[in-house]
């Protein structure tokens, strides 16, 4: 709905600007007797129209990408902790991350990934505290 509005406003507002032509209306001859009413014209100047020329700018290639980044979040409130680490030399990828699961176990991957190998991952899983049985 809101579009079919734009769409209308759109028109309206090229309309009152002059850009649509009004039809030109031909009536047959009127009587004699009959003075033709003047017509009051309007006359509107077109806005001009901005054109503005890009030039094509060149994509920044880095051959040998580089980065490397590393956070960790530890909330004793909620009990969320997870941390990641990765770096990037080239086309190869290495990194790991970790989190706290809901059943208490640490859950560690291990990842890389480079042209030759594709992305590997190790998952590994730990207890953080024994559980203790007191019945």
């Amino acid at each position: 709905m809101a579009f079919k509005f734009v769409v209308f406003a759109a028109l309206v507002a090229v309309a009152r600007a002059g850009l649509i032509a009004s039809p030109a209306v031909s009536y047959g001859a009127a009587p004699a007797l009959v003075a033709a009413a003047p017509v009051a014209k309007v006359a509107y100047a077109a806005a001009p129209i901005a054109k503005v020329a890009y030039a094509a700018q060149p994509e920044e290639y880095d051959a040998n990408p580089q980065y490397s980044f590393s956070y960790g979040i530890s909330d004793a409130l909620t009990g969320d902790s997870k941390s990641q680490q990765e770096s990037r030399s080239g086309d190869v990828v290495q990194g790991s991350y970790s989190v706290v699961d809901p059943d208490g176990t640490k859950r560690t991957v291990d990842y890389t990934a480079d042209p030759h190998n594709g992305f590997n991952a190790v998952v590994r899983r730990e207890p953080l505290a024994a559980k203790n049985d007191a019945n």
